[in-house]
């Protein structure tokens, strides 16, 4: 191996790199061509593919991936979360991976009000950690249930209360961290460090001070470059808060200690309508005395494209207007809050407002800023895009900032949504780059030379928090003279002086426009016209379009618990990036690009990572841009075994309603068959079921045939109002106790009572397994069937919510049939009909506890406020849970699955249903829910039918 480890004319290759860390006790590393697809973007719009991933378990594994980047000439990129939007966070040699192993809070001290801290420890995480004490990290990026403190420190992030507790960079009490150069440094505001290479340091800045004073920190935002600021000696040289933005270029952050702030003890929230953003801005200047700890602006697009998406129960009543301010006031006394926010509406000129002192209202409206990246992107026919979403100016420049930018947009034909920290002057917005049409790139570039410009004519930085990555770092001579970009290269010799850290940013940077990954459209030869399963309606059946609706921001990774989020069930087990719904898109987004992962829809790296996809269709409501992995799941399943040869699973599991039917006249005699251990066994090994699980057993009477004397009975009653009960394959065959409850619930109600008795399967277990073309065939029929009630009028009920998800959502995705979309407008869960029922009395369960496992399906595409409305007129106390059971259909039962399946289950359903009191009630309308808690906790569960119906 020849390396010249300054020029790196000639790079190790993969193998030696790999060797060189193993020498060096490196356990987790990874050149498999999965990993590098999951590791080849990050949150921004560029395509990186590393040779190595290194997820290091200590500091002394990352002191050893920096000995082994010497020794080989392969740069190292430090990663966080990997929802850095810039391109600070992908690299060509070894990315490193902080927030798998090194996530740990080592100590808070209360007396100090400080955190010792690893790199990857997750902000949220942290703040968990510090609330008991009444402490937080002051800084809070809208990422913040994802992001981590070294990302944060890497790029200098703000988030939404800079006003109130400043940017990273202010809040760094001292940091661990080692140089290009191997050395390692102990820097903060109160130590007092020697070092050969500090004094080289203070010498590079000591050439120039004049420089550092004028061109240097001349705002609060003014991100771009490297903050030498912090380095004048009226400054203290504080080295630690210079580090804080410099983006992985100069070192390697080991760990941190940070500052903590006291958590106020209330809030009062007044947000404020404008004729339009510009005017927002414009009253920025009058917010700021008034000592908000946020000043947020918003435009009025994002929240309607929230309300499509999450529908308008979701949406808290907005004041008037075509943009908005958040103005945010912290204190320990109400009434003078109250008397504060008067004083911010009296003094603003806006044309409404509204005070929100509610603390889940409050959430609420941050909960729509919070997620305005992900929302922005799906504003416009095309996709929106990074790029150039991080800009900032002096905060009384930001109303005409935004009115010229607005003129530059129209100027080039493109389209953008702002909002962002207007207190700061920093502004976000994603564009509607055309980068996969002819000239986009040249287009893109040319938008983001004049967009330099107009900020620097303002008085800005072209970056306000996200740092410059690949994305901004080239123009920075637009913004600085050449003597402050000489002190960038200067300072970068001293630290780096082999350019082994994050080259291609800041420093001799990369073109903004290479290794700019396109959306969607530059499908590897042959894929794109094979698509012929699913329609894909909302991306014009192109999969590619599809798979790129991931823009990176990282949902996935979260804690959703506490919003009752679904997404991403498997993530949460395995902590792994692989089984994100991010990282699924990036392996598919890879297939489609065909350079790294070549072998199409048969890919092993494709198949590796939709191994652990649950379908669970968590991602459909909760990722903000609208990712659909279950149906990307699906169509992958479809092209890959279509006229081939299927896994034992899909010819058992996947057809197990047609199987049911036909067992169904000797179903007692099934199920003694089943019970032998022996034949079981057999039976499992055949199905490609676990063998730790159960088999479920048969119905000895269908419930459509035993139901008839209720329906008989029923039908007599021709002065009531008809509904129809479908009965699914669930309830038909194996779990009827709920339908039956159904009849006599619905009887009570007040109607005339039918079940559908024309065969009506919805095809989900045909649609799991990528049986697409019988899935069809399926949904085709039972859309006929249904329609004839649907379109009398007739409210049909489904009870089985993974069944009813598919005609509202997944049957016009299979057919083009019209009536398609008829029929999911006619169907209904148990609580939707019965909430609108007049004079329906529900039963008094008063002293009742009642723990709730909603279905995915449920929470994710029929939503779940209908059956919380008809469980709160019980009088229960109702405990609704968050998350997957774990089982999600056949994904739980079939081999290689089983421990993943339970570790889900552990992440809410089981300690919940442990902690639950004597005599509580478990709720779960899905059979996957029910088979999961009778196994792994022997707990029946009720459905919602059951627990509603009079008695027989």
């Amino acid at each position: 191996m020849s390396v010249d480890t300054v020029g790196h004319d000639v790079a190790a290759s993969p193998a030696d790199v790999v060797a060189e860390l193993r020498r060096r006790e490196v356990v987790d590393v990874d050149d498999s061509s999965t990993t590098r697809a999951l590791y080849s973007t990050d949150a921004s719009l560029y395509r990186v593919v590393p040779q190595v991933v290194v997820r290091p378990r200590s500091v002394e594994e990352v002191l050893a991936v920096l000995d082994a980047s010497r020794a080989t000439g392969v740069p190292v990129t430090s990663r966080g979360a990997g929802t850095s939007i810039a391109g600070n966070a992908v690299g060509t040699g070894m990315v490193v991976d902080f927030a798998k192993h090194l996530n740990r809070v080592h100590e808070v001290d209360v007396e100090r009000r400080v955190a010792r801290v690893d790199p990857g420890i997750v902000h949220a995480a942290l703040q968990k950690v510090a609330a008991p004490q009444g402490l937080r990290f002051g800084p809070d990026p809208s990422t913040h249930t994802r992001c981590t403190v070294g990302g944060m420190i890497g790029n200098n992030a703000c988030g939404n209360r800079a006003l109130g507790y400043g940017r990273s960079s202010d809040n760094v009490a001292a940091l661990d961290v080692v140089t290009g150069t191997g050395e390692r440094l102990t820097i903060g505001r109160d130590l007092a460090t020697t070092s050969p290479t500090l004094d080289r340091l203070r010498d590079v800045v000591a050439a120039d001070l004049a420089t550092v004073r004028t061109e240097l920190g001349r705002f609060g935002r003014q991100v771009s470059g490297y903050s030498l600021e912090h380095l004048l000696p009226e400054r203290g040289f504080d080295v630690a808060s210079f580090m804080a933005g410099t983006e992985g270029t100069l070192g390697v952050l080991l760990g941190a200690t940070v500052d903590l702030v006291q958590t106020p003890r209330h809030v009062h929230l007044v947000v404020l309508g404008y004729g339009s953003m510009a005017e927002a801005g414009d009253d920025v200047p009058t917010m700021l005395p008034h000592g908000p700890i946020a000043c947020e602006g918003l435009g009025a697009r994002i929240v309607e494209v929230y309300r499509a998406a999450k529908g308008a129960a979701g949406v808290p009543e907005y004041p008037r207007g075509g943009g908005f301010l958040y103005v945010e006031l912290a204190g320990d006394d109400p009434a003078e809050l109250a008397a504060q926010a008067e004083r911010v509406v009296a003094d603003s000129a806006s044309l409404s407002h509204r005070h929100v002192t509610s603390v889940a209202e409050q959430a609420a409206f941050w909960r729509i800023r919070e997620e305005g990246a992900g929302l922005a992107s799906r504003i416009w026919d095309r996709p929106a895009l990074s790029g150039w979403e991080d800009a900032a100016v002096p905060p009384e420049r930001v109303g005409q900032y935004l009115r010229d930018f607005d003129a530059l947009l129209q100027q080039h034909g493109l389209n953008g949504e702002p909002y962002g920290h207007l207190g700061d002057g920093c502004v976000h917005v994603r564009i509607d780059f055309p980068l996969s049409e002819p000239g986009g790139k040249a287009g893109y570039r040319a938008f983001i030379e004049d967009a330099a410009r107009l900020a620097a004519s303002h008085g800005g930085s072209f970056s306000g928090e996200h740092g410059d990555g690949r994305a901004r770092s080239e123009l920075l001579p637009l913004m600085y003279s050449e003597q402050a970009v000489a002190l960038f290269r200067g300072v970068k010799h001293v630290l780096d002086p082999d350019n082994l850290l994050n080259p291609g940013v800041l420093v001799d940077p990369d073109p903004i426009d290479g290794s700019l990954r396109t959306q969607g459209r530059g499908w590897a030869p042959g894929l794109q016209g094979s698509r012929r399963g699913l329609r894909l309606l909302h991306d014009d059946g192109d999969l590619g379009a599809a798979v790129h609706r991931c823009t990176g921001v990282g949902k996935c990774l979260a804690d959703n618990k506490a919003s009752h989020g679904v997404m991403c069930p498997s993530f949460q087990a395995t902590r792994d990036e692989k089984d994100s719904t991010r990282g699924r898109a990036r392996v598919l987004q890879e297939m489609v690009d065909g350079r790294l992962v070549t072998g199409g829809y048969r890919a092993p790296e494709v198949h590796e990572a939709l191994d652990l996809c649950l379908s669970c269709k968590g991602c459909l409501n909760d990722c903000p841009t609208g990712i659909d992995m279950a149906t990307y799941k699906s169509e992958v399943l479809h092209q890959t075994y279509r006229g081939r040869v299927r896994p034992r699973s899909h010819y058992v599991l996947g057809k197990l309603p047609f199987w049911a039917r036909l067992t169904s006249p000797v179903a007692a005699l099934a199920n003694l068959a089943l019970r032998v251990p022996g034949l079981a066994h057999v039976a499992r090994w055949v199905a490609g079921v676990d063998q730790r699980r159960s088999l479920p057993s048969f119905a000895t009477r269908r419930f459509s045939r035993a139901a008839r004397p209720a329906l008989e009975a029923s039908a007599a009653r021709t002065d009531r109002p008809r509904v129809a009960i479908w009965a699914d394959s669930f309830t038909e065959y194996f779990s009827t106790s709920g339908g039956h409850a159904a009849v006599r619930l619905l009887e009570s109600a007040g109607y005339r009572v039918e079940v559908v008795q024309k065969q009506a399967c919805c095809g989900l277990t045909w649609i799991t397994t990528g049986q697409l073309d019988t899935a069809r065939s399926l949904v085709e029929r039972t859309v006929g069937v249904l329609h004839e009630y649907v379109a009398d009028g007739v409210p049909v009920v489904g009870l089985e919510p993974s069944c009813l998800a598919v005609l509202r959502s997944d049957a016009v995705e299979l057919t083009d049939d019209p009536r398609a979309a008829e029929v999911a407008q006619g169907v209904f869960t148990l609580a939707e009909l019965l909430a609108r029922t007049e004079g329906w009395q529900a039963p008094d369960l008063s002293g009742t506890e009642v723990v709730v496992q909603p279905h995915c399906h449920q929470s994710s595409v029929l939503g779940f406020a209908a059956d919380l409305d008809v469980l709160g007129r019980t009088g229960a106390t109702v405990t609704r849970l968050s998350g997957c059971c774990g089982l999600a259909g056949n994904f739980g039962v079939e081999r290689g699955h089983y421990e993943v399946s339970v570790a889900v289950a552990e992440q809410q359903l089981m300690p919940a249903v442990r902690a639950m009191g004597e005599g509580a009630v478990v709720l779960a309308d899905g059979f996957s829910c029910r088979t999961q808690l009778d196994d792994l906790a022997d707990v029946p569960a009720l459905h919602l039918a059951e627990l509603l119906a009079p008695g027989e």
